[in-house]
């Protein structure tokens, strides 16, 4: 496989997707993140039982 040269408009178009990709997921994953928490918070607050 022939590398794409420096400055080659499909080299720059796939890396920005990948930067779009990765910081869709990175909300994601930080919603999940406060979602659990907060669900963490309520169960303590009600006092679950053991």
């Amino acid at each position: 496989m022939i590398p794409n040269p420096p400055g080659d408009p499909h080299a720059d178009l796939v890396r920005k997707r990948q930067r779009t990709r990765a910081a869709v997921l990175g909300v994601i994953l930080g919603a999940f993140v406060v979602l659990v928490f907060a669900i963490t918070i309520a169960k303590i607050k009600a006092g679950m039982p053991h």
